[in-house]
């Protein structure tokens, strides 16, 4: 079988990530992964699409050198605020003593999904739709497995339609014009990261997926094997951050810091910890150092917790499968590697609470563990699922690209081709030595004193981000033609 490329992107509010792998048949190898901060996205939405090209403009070039490749194409995900999701049933009619088959399930699935009649489709948009359960006019309340292969001559079934904004696939496709990088596929991602972090039983028994993430935080719960309710709110671990810099009178960048380094929920619960007191250094003589308790950190973190597992419950609860949810809550995203996050939403809801981390066992990632944290999963999701739907070749070595070529490509709201040449060299033209630069933390910004000394000094912790200068542009761009979700 032909070897192929899989580029995902995972478009977030606190960070955009890129992850390419090679695809073999059943053999999946990830050849490269990272993170960055992200721009112009606010509550998983694309608000500027220029913004938005500028990290990942980074991300793209940096991937292609380091493994001679041209990105034509990627796999992304839609927002997951916003989305609303009404029921549908739908209906068609069969031959006498005809079976049901797998063909006459998809067909239903598409009537229920590209028929639906939208209430203003000016400006909303159908994300995907899930199947409930399938009737024969006699018989009710069967899944696809059960309904393949039962004569009838009638089928009908229940579908959850998700419905998003417009404007927010019209944001999604200016940025990756922009690019010049094509969108081989937009999934709906609460479905493809449960498929990254659920096992099957979990999704069998009842389960909900609490995906905590930057900009914004959801619910989606399965039951029977069967996405049964999604919900999301516009806070996240963003919000938490913000909480932080406010109350703490700090810049953004230090307060994400802090929080990283030293957050943490339920404060009665974080024992030598809570003594500690952190020390920032103003940098400036004539303006005093701040000190901030870890306790108190930890309450600040806690009270906006509180209010987003709130959020959550009561989504849970409005449900109705409340009482289905045998193997809990899996907690996932970003902000589920806040310290006793977990703890605290088994402590107020009563359910057993694991955290979910992508099934990196699927796929091979050597140099790249980082695949494993769980804010990786929805790009191993993306991966999964574009495999999964035998997406085309995302990407093409250099040697297959004649120098002086002219490549037509398409994008999503453009109504004609544009051209362009290839540049005229492999790939490296033009590109600059890259510089790195400490980030965060000037020297002694900020240190970790016990509680009442604050002449303790240890080592400063640091990161660090490399700015890249800008790379000729150097890849065509192939569309699918439809452009459907």
């Amino acid at each position: 079988m032909d070897e192929k490329y899989i580029v995902a992107i995972d478009l977030g509010s606190y960070k955009v990530a890129l992850l390419v792998a090679k695809v073999n048949g059943d053999d999946i190898q990830v050849v490269y992964y990272k993170e960055t901060p992200s721009k112009g996205i606010r509550n998983s939405y694309v608000f500027n699409s220029k913004l938005v090209t500028e990290p990942l403009e980074t991300l793209i070039r940096d991937a292609e050198q380091e493994l001679n490749i041209k990105i034509t194409q990627a796999v992304i995900g839609l927002p997951k605020y916003q989305v609303r999701q009404v029921s549908r049933p739908a209906r068609m009619e069969l031959t006498d003593e005809e079976c049901i088959s797998e063909e006459d399930v998809d067909a239903l699935k598409n009537e229920a999904l590209y028929n639906y009649p939208l209430t203003n489709p000016d400006k909303e948009v159908l994300f995907g739709a899930v199947a409930q359960s399938f009737s024969t006019g006699e018989d009710f309340q069967y899944v696809e497995s059960q309904i393949v292969g039962m004569p009838s001559d009638e089928l009908e079934g229940n579908f959850k339609i998700f419905i998003g904004k417009k404007s927010a696939l019209k944001a999604l496709d200016v940025a990756f014009n922009k690019l010049k990088i094509g969108v081989a596929k937009k999934y709906f991602t609460p479905d493809i990261l449960a498929k990254a972090v659920l096992t099957p039983s979990e999704m069998e028994s009842g389960v909900a997926m609490i995906d905590f993430g930057g900009g914004a935080t959801s619910v989606t719960i399965y039951f029977g094997s069967i996405m049964r309710h999604y919900a999301a709110i516009p806070f996240g671990g963003i919000s938490v951050t913000t909480d932080i810099m406010n109350e703490s009178m700090i810049s953004s960048s230090l307060a994400e810091n802090i929080k990283l380094a030293f957050g943490a929920c339920m404060p009665d619960k974080l024992q030598t910890l809570s003594e500690k007191v952190i020390q920032i250094n103003s940098g400036n003589d004539t303006v005093p150092n701040k000190h901030l308790p870890v306790r108190y950190l930890s309450e600040i973190i806690t009270c906006r917790v509180k209010e987003i597992v709130d959020a959550m419950l009561y989504e849970i609860e409005q449900s109705g499968m409340a009482s289905n949810l045998r193997c809990g809550i899996v907690l996932t995203g970003g902000g589920a590697n806040l310290t006793n996050c977990a703890n605290y939403i088994k402590e107020v809801s009563g359910y057993n609470v694991r955290h979910g981390y992508p099934k990196f066992q699927l796929v091979s990632h050597s140099g790249y563990d980082s695949i494993r944290e769980t804010g990786a999963a929805v790009c191993l999701g993306l991966l999964l699922a574009a495999k999964a739907d035998r997406v085309p070749d995302c990407a093409m070595g250099e040697t297959t690209v004649n120098i002086g070529d002219s490549v037509t490509f398409s994008g999503t709201g453009t109504e004609e081709a544009q051209e362009r040449k290839m540049p005229e060299a492999s790939g490296n033209a033009g590109a600059e030595t890259p510089v790195i630069e400490p980030e965060i933390f000037p020297e002694g910004a900020i240190e970790e004193v016990p509680a009442g000394n604050v002449d303790g000094k240890p080592p400063v912790k640091k990161k660090r981000r490399v700015i890249w200068a800008k790379i000729n542009e150097v890849c065509h761009t192939l569309f699918d033609e439809d452009n459907r979700v």
